[in-house]
């Protein structure tokens, strides 16, 4: 019995140490295979992404100036199932913006007349935001409305009227200050801030960033393009903002200021004024007369090309 115990614990012993070799193996195969990973270690760029931002959001893309930053396209998509009261319903991306800030059909049969209505420097007032979706519902029409920081954190009710009630949003900086040629700090915080503010408030943040005055830099494009939205100015401009109150017949000049530069794949700039509100139903009746229709920004790719 006593040489029978030896014998046994012999064997034992041996498949204990081939079971433990075989392991050791096991765990420094799978650390190489880790350590060749592209992925193993995150960019600081990745990391500087604002607090609130969803991580969905962080997926890399394959932006031509920043090809490690974050593209929100699958948020994006996500995401233009919501807003207003409407059906969850996947909007496909049908457009892209070429760099002339024009939108154009990905596809030959995509309709190619067609217009991206905007609006810059809110949110203002809940009567005017209400006369412009109203205006834009009647007409089956969507638009961006591209906020300031200082305003949201002055009225984030309206905020959220103009998320509840189906507008897109889109990001204006914070103070509404050229970012052209100011260092990577400030443009980063003034962009920044907005996604925040504009995340905490409605749960999303904004895919689409317009520098004010449309002087925004390769530095105010390099932060767009870290927090995975599309850089836009625009291709034609109601000049809205030149006019003033006591002003006569400015419906017909702001159409007119429309017309005069309106061609296929319009990227429209106008504001949130009283007089562009006036003006919306009779602009946008013109445009269909034209053989125009409207866009969804939802269905626009967020990469320039």
């Amino acid at each position: 019995m006593k040489k029978v115990g030896k014998a046994t614990i012999a064997l034992l012993l041996s498949a204990f140490l081939l079971a433990s070799c075989s392991n050791n193996g096991g765990s420094s195969e799978a650390v190489n295979n880790t350590g060749n990973s592209p992925t193993a270690a995150p960019s600081q760029e990745a990391s500087a992404v604002p607090a609130g931002t969803n991580d969905s959001a962080t997926n890399t893309g394959n932006s031509e100036e920043n090809p490690a930053s974050p593209s929100p396209q699958a948020n994006h998509d996500a995401e233009s199932s919501t807003g207003g009261n409407e059906q969850a319903a996947e909007i496909p991306l049908l457009y892209h913006m070429n760099k002339n800030y024009d939108i154009v059909p990905n596809e030959e049969g995509t309709p190619k007349k067609v217009v991206l209505l905007t609006f810059d420097d809110g949110p203002k007032e809940a009567k005017m935001i209400n006369s412009i979706i109203d205006t834009l519902d009647k007409h089956h029409a969507k638009a961006i409305f591209f906020m300031n920081g200082y305003r949201i954190k002055e009225h984030p009710e309206l905020l959220k009227l103009i998320h509840e009630r189906g507008g897109i949003l889109g990001n204006h900086s914070w103070d509404h200050i050229e970012l052209k040629n100011k260092p990577y700090d400030t443009v980063k915080k003034q962009i920044e801030d907005v996604q925040t503010a504009v995340k905490d408030i409605t749960g999303e943040t904004p895919h689409f960033f317009r520098p004010p005055y449309g002087a925004g830099g390769d530095v105010g494009k390099k932060v767009a393009a870290e927090n995975g939205m599309l850089y836009m100015t625009w291709s034609v401009g109601s000049l809205d903002w030149e006019m003033k109150e006591k002003d006569s017949n400015k419906t017909e000049k702001l159409i007119g200021n429309v017309t005069d530069q309106l061609h296929s794949g319009s990227n429209i700039l106008m504001h949130e004024l009283p007089w562009t509100t006036e003006a919306l139903d009779k602009l946008l009746t013109t445009l269909e007369e034209k053989g125009y229709s409207f866009v969804d920004p939802r269905s626009i790719e967020l990469k320039m090309r």
